[in-house]
C-alpha cells in the first residue's frame, strides 16, 4: 500500500500497487500531452519565426538583387544614352560639314567661273582695243550693263546666303587671313600678273594692312588699291564706326601712292547701308569703298575691270614717255577724258548702286529699280558724248610734237 496526500485538503490516503500506478499513468500521461503541446506550440512559433525571418531576407535579397540590377541597367541605359547622343553629334557633325564643304566647294567654283569669264573677257576687250576706236570700246561698256546687272543680282543672292553663314564662317579666323586666303585661291588663275601683299612699311608713321597692285606686260600699273580690315572683335569695350577709320585710310592710300581704297569691314553689322553691298563713300573721300567681307573678290575684280579701259591709254602713255616726247597737253586731254570717264563712270554706278538696294529691300520695287536703271543710261550718253568728241586731231591740236610722231606712224 502507498500513502498519498491530497495536495488541496491535505488529507493522506492509501492506494494500492494498481491504483497508484494507474494515478502515476494518468499523470504522466496529462504531463507528456501538456509537455507535447508546448512543445509543438514553441515549434510551431520557432517554425512561423523562422518563415518571417527566411521571408524577410528572402525580400532583402531580392530587394538587393533588383536594385543590383536596376543600378546595372541603368548604368548600361545611360551608356547606351550617351553612345547615341555622340553617334547623334558625329552625325549631325558630319552632315554640317559635308553641307559647309559642298557650300564651299559651290562658291569657289563659282567664283573660279566668274573669274575664268572676266579673263575671258578682258582678252577679248584687249583685242577689242586694239582693233576699235574709243568710241567703239565705250560701245562695248554700255552693251555690257546689263551683264553688269546680273552679276549684281548674283552677289545680292550671294550675300543673302553669306549672311546666314558668316557666323560659321568668321568663327575663331582673322579677318585678314580670310581675306588673304580667299585671295590666294584665285592668285594663279585669276590675278596672275598681281601682288596682294601685308603693308610693313612705316616710315610714315601709320600702316594699311594689304596692298594690291597690278601691272601689265609692259611693267605699267594698271591699278592699286590699299585695303583695311576691321573686324567687330577688334573693339570690345567701345563699338566703332566705319566712319572712324575712313581718314585714316584715305591718308595711307596717299602715302603709298595708291589709286583707290577699301575698307573690308565687319562693323556695324546691323546697318543696312553698310549691308546693301558696295558701298562708295567717294562723297568723303576720292575713290574710297566700304564692303562686307563676302565683296571682298568683287570690289577687286570690280575696280580691275573698269580700270582696264583705261590700260591703252596709260600703255600709250608710258610709250611716248619712254621717247622722251613732250606731251605735257596730251596728258592734259587725256585726264580730262579719264576724270570725265570716271565721274560719269561714278554716277552711272551710284544708280546701279540705288537699284541694287532697292531690289534687296522689297521684289514690289523692281519698278523703281528700272527707273534708276534708265536714268544711268543719259548718264553714260553724256559720257559717250564726250567720248565721241575725242580724236586723234583734238588730241595733237597745238602740239606740233605729237602730231609729228603720230605723222611718223601712219
Amino acid at each position: 500500500m502507498n500513502e498519498i496526500i491530497c495536495p488541496h485538503c491535505k488529507k493522506a490516503f492509501k492506494v494500492d500497487e494498481s491504483g497508484y500506478a494507474d494515478i502515476l499513468k494518468q499523470v504522466r500521461d496529462h504531463k507528456f500531452e501538456e509537455e507535447i503541446s508546448n512543445r509543438l506550440k514553441l515549434a510551431e512559433k520557432d517554425k512561423e519565426n523562422a518563415i518571417e525571418i527566411a521571408e524577410a531576407n528572402f525580400k532583402l535579397a531580392m530587394q538587393e538583387q533588383l536594385a543590383n540590377r536596376e543600378n546595372e541597367l541603368n548604368i548600361q541605359l545611360d551608356a547606351k544614352k550617351s553612345e547615341i547622343l555622340q553617334l547623334q553629334s558625329k552625325i549631325s557633325n558630319a552632315d554640317l560639314e559635308k553641307k559647309l564643304a559642298v557650300n564651299e566647294a559651290i562658291n569657289i567654283i563659282e567664283r573660279e567661273r566668274d573669274d575664268l569669264a572676266n579673263a575671258v573677257k578682258f582678252k577679248e576687250t584687249e583685242k577689242e582695243l586694239l582693233k576699235s576706236s574709243l568710241i567703239g570700246d565705250y560701245s562695248n561698256q554700255l552693251r555690257e550693263k546689263d551683264i553688269i546687272i546680273k552679276l549684281r543680282e548674283e552677289e545680292i543672292t550671294l550675300r543673302k546666303d553669306m549672311k546666314l553663314k558668316l557666323s560659321t564662317k568668321m568663327i575663331g579666323e582673322s579677318l585678314e587671313k580670310h581675306c588673304e586666303d580667299e585671295f590666294n585661291k584665285l592668285r594663279s588663275t585669276a590675278f596672275q600678273k598681281a601682288e596682294f601683299e601685308k603693308d610693313n612699311d612705316t616710315k610714315t608713321g601709320s600702316k594699311g594692312d594689304f596692298i594690291f597692285r597690278e601691272y601689265d606686260d609692259l611693267g605699267n600699273e594698271i591699278i592699286s588699291i590699299m585695303f583695311e580690315m576691321k573686324n567687330e572683335g577688334d573693339e570690345t569695350e567701345k563699338k566703332k564706326k566705319n566712319e572712324d577709320f575712313l581718314k585714316e585710310l584715305d591718308k595711307d592710300r596717299n602715302e603709298k601712292k595708291c589709286e583707290y581704297a577699301v575698307l573690308v569691314s565687319l562693323l556695324e553689322a546691323d546697318s543696312e547701308f553698310y549691308n546693301a553691298g558696295i558701298v562708295d563713300v567717294s562723297h568723303k573721300f576720292s575713290k574710297m569703298y566700304v564692303v562686307r567681307p563676302q565683296f571682298f573678290i568683287p570690289i577687286i575684280s570690280l575696280l580691275r575691270n573698269a580700270a582696264m579701259n583705261s590700260l591703252q591709254y596709260k600703255a600709250e602713255l608710258a610709250l611716248v614717255k619712254s621717247q622722251n616726247v613732250d606731251i605735257t597737253n596730251f596728258e592734259e586731254k587725256l585726264k580730262t577724258f579719264r576724270d570725265g570717264f570716271s565721274r560719269n563712270y561714278d554716277l552711272a554706278k551710284n544708280h546701279f548702286q540705288e537699284a541694287i538696294k532697292r531690289i534687296d529691300m522689297s521684289i514690289n520695287a523692281m519698278q523703281k529699280v528700272k527707273e534708276e536703271l534708265t536714268a544711268s543710261e543719259n548718264q553714260l550718253r553724256l559720257a559717250n558724248s564726250k567720248a565721241d568728241g575725242l580724236t586723234i586731231n583734238g588730241l595733237t591740236h597745238n602740239n606740233p610734237t605729237m602730231k609729228s610722231k603720230f605723222d611718223n606712224l601712219k
